[in-house]
C-alpha cells in the first residue's frame, strides 16, 4: 500500500513538471516609447520611402520654371496626356505614392475650378473638358497600388486677390475644398512656402487651412517647412543631414523663412513634435519639363538615395511630364536603372547568414526582445532591446561559415517607439568603419572600400532612452565601386 502511495506521488510531481507555471507563460512587456512618436498615416508614408512628384502645368509649355501669370490658356494643350503611363512608370521604379502639381505658382489651374476660368476650362486641351487631376486619380485607381497627392501654391501670380489678405485666404481655402471633397482620398498635400521677392505683402493663414484640411480628411499627411506632418529637409538637392532627427519643436518654425534651413535639415534631439523630413529633388536640372535638359545620370541618383532615405527620409523624387503629356523615355529608362541598382543592392543580406548575440536583452532569453529580432523581416514591430541595467550595449554578427564581403551597412530603429539612437559605431573584426550619430527609420552607410570580416558589431554609444535596434543589414553595392577599388581585411 505504502509503496503504491509513493509511486503515485512521483507519477503526480513529473507530472506537474510538465505544465508550465502561470508565472513562466506571462511575456515581458515592451518599454515605454520615448516621445514624441509618428502617427500611423507617418508611419505609413515614411516605408514609402521613395514618392515621385510630377511638375507639370503651363511652365511645360512656356519652357520656364516659375510662370509669369500672365501665360494664355491656349498655350496648354498636351496632346498624348496619359496619365495611366505616369502611374505605370511610377509604379515600375518601386513608387507608391505620387504627387501632382494641380496649381503652380503661375496660377494655372489643372483641374476646372470654379472659383477662376484661369485653368484647363479656358484651354484648347479635350475643349476645355479636361481635367488633369481626374485623370491621375482614376489612373492611379484602375492600376492600384498607387496613392495620389496634390501641390496646391500658396502664391498665386496671376489672381487678382493676391496680396488682399482675407479675400485670397478664402479664395485659396475654398480650392482646397475642392480638391479634398472632389478627388477623393488625398494622402499628402504640399504646401510650398516659395515667394518672389516682388511679390505682394501677403500673410497666409496657414493654421486655418491645416485645420480645415485635417478636418475634411483626417488621415492626411500635410507637407510645408515647418509640417504639421512632414516637413522641408532645407534644400533641393535631395540630401538630409548626417544627424537626421524626425523631431523638431514647430514653435520655433515659420514657413517660408530661409533662416530655418539648417535646423530643418537636421533636426532636434529635443524636438516636441514628430514632424521626419521629406528630401524633394528632380531627375533632371530643372523642375518642370525642358526639351534641352537630360536627366542625372546614375551615381547621382544612387548618391541622392542614400543622403536621403538612407539618412532618415523620404525621398521625392520629381519626374517631370513633357509637353505631349508623356515621360519621356529617357526619364524612363534612367527610373529602371535606378530601380535595378537598388534592387541588385539590397536583394541580399549577408546578415541573414550570420549567428547574432547581443550585450544583454530584454527579459531574459526568452522575453521576446532577443537580437534575432534585428533578422527578421519586421522592420517596425520586432526589436532587439537591451537589459536596462546594463552599461554598454551592442550587437554583434558573426558569420556562419566564411567571411562577409559588403560595402553598405544598414541599420534601422523602430521609429514606432520613438527615435533613440543618439551615436552608434560599427566595427568589422575588431576595427571601427563607422563613426555615426542618429539612425532613424533606416541608416545606410556606403563605405569607401569593401570590406572583408568574420564578425560585425554594432555599438550604441547614446540614446535617448533605452535603445532599440529592429534591423541590421550588411550589403553589396557594385555600382559604388571606381575602378582598380581594393578589398581590405576588416577596414574601410
Amino acid at each position: 500500500m505504502h509503496k503504491l502511495y509513493f509511486l503515485c506521488i512521483i507519477a503526480l510531481v513529473k507530472l506537474l513538471e510538465r505544465i508550465p507555471s502561470c508565472t513562466s507563460r506571462l511575456s515581458t512587456p515592451p518599454p515605454l516609447p520615448v516621445l514624441p512618436i509618428p502617427t500611423a498615416s507617418q508611419l505609413k508614408w515614411q516605408q514609402r520611402e521613395i514618392i515621385m512628384f510630377f511638375h507639370f502645368g503651363m511652365n511645360t509649355f512656356t519652357d520656364s520654371e516659375r510662370g509669369t501669370g500672365q501665360e494664355n490658356p491656349n498655350l496648354f494643350n498636351p496632346t498624348r496626356l496619359d496619365t495611366r503611363q505616369w502611374v505605370k512608370t511610377a509604379a515600375e521604379a518601386g513608387v507608391s505614392l505620387v504627387i501632382l502639381t494641380a496649381k503652380h505658382h503661375d496660377g494655372f489651374c489643372l483641374w476646372p475650378s470654379d472659383y477662376t476660368n484661369h485653368s484647363v476650362v479656358s484651354s484648347p486641351w479635350k475643349n476645355g473638358h479636361g481635367d488633369v487631376v481626374t485623370d491621375l486619380v482614376n489612373a492611379a485607381q484602375d492600376h492600384g497600388g498607387v496613392d495620389v497627392g496634390l501641390y496646391l501654391s500658396p502664391w498665386d501670380r496671376h489672381d487678382g486677390r493676391y496680396g488682399k489678405n482675407d479675400e485670397y485666404n478664402e479664395f485659396y481655402l475654398a480650392q482646397l475644398q475642392e480638391l479634398l471633397k472632389r478627388y477623393g482620398i488625398i494622402q499628402e498635400i504640399w504646401f510650398d512656402g516659395a515667394k518672389g521677392e516682388d511679390a505682394p505683402n501677403m500673410t497666409y493663414y496657414f493654421e486655418e487651412w491645416f485645420g480645415m484640411v485635417k478636418e475634411m480628411q483626417s488621415s492626411i499627411n500635410i507637407f510645408s517647412d515647418a509640417g504639421p506632418d512632414v516637413r522641408w529637409v532645407g534644400n533641393e538637392q535631395g540630401f538630409a543631414g548626417n544627424t537626421s532627427w524626425s523631431t523638431i519643436n514647430r514653435t520655433l518654425l515659420s514657413i517660408g523663412n530661409p533662416g530655418i534651413v539648417g535646423y530643418l535639415n537636421s533636426g532636434d534631439p529635443l524636438g516636441t513634435d514628430w514632424v521626419p523630413p521629406e528630401c524633394d529633388v528632380s531627375i533632371r536640372p530643372g523642375w518642370f519639363w525642358h526639351a534641352y535638359e537630360r536627366p542625372k545620370d546614375l551615381p547621382q541618383l544612387l548618391e541622392i538615395y542614400y543622403n536621403s532615405v538612407g539618412r532618415n527620409c523620404v525621398l521625392l523624387f520629381n519626374v517631370p511630364p513633357n509637353s505631349t503629356g508623356l515621360i519621356s523615355e529617357t526619364d524612363i529608362q534612367r527610373l529602371t536603372e535606378f530601380k535595378k541598382a537598388i534592387d541588385t543592392t539590397f536583394s541580399t543580406d549577408l546578415a541573414e547568414k550570420t549567428s547574432v548575440s547581443a550585450s544583454s536583452q530584454r527579459g531574459g532569453e526568452n522575453g521576446g526582445f532577443g537580437p534575432e529580432n534585428v533578422l527578421d523581416d519586421d522592420n517596425l514591430w520586432t526589436y532587439w532591446a537591451p537589459d536596462e541595467t546594463w552599461g554598454q550595449h551592442w550587437i554583434e554578427l558573426k558569420a556562419i561559415s566564411g567571411g562577409m564581403r559588403f560595402n553598405v551597412v544598414r541599420i534601422q530603429e523602430p521609429i514606432g517607439m520613438g527615435q533613440r539612437i543618439v551615436r552608434h559605431e560599427v566595427y568589422a573584426d575588431g576595427k571601427m568603419i563607422v563613426e555615426g550619430t542618429t539612425v532613424g527609420y533606416k541608416r545606410l552607410y556606403r563605405l569607401g572600400e569593401v570590406v572583408e570580416a568574420d564578425v560585425v558589431k554594432v555599438r550604441i554609444l547614446e540614446s535617448r532612452g533605452l535603445p532599440l535596434v529592429s534591423s541590421i543589414g550588411l550589403h553589396f553595392d557594385p555600382f559604388g565601386l571606381s575602378n582598380g577599388t581594393s578589398v581590405q581585411k576588416g577596414v574601410v
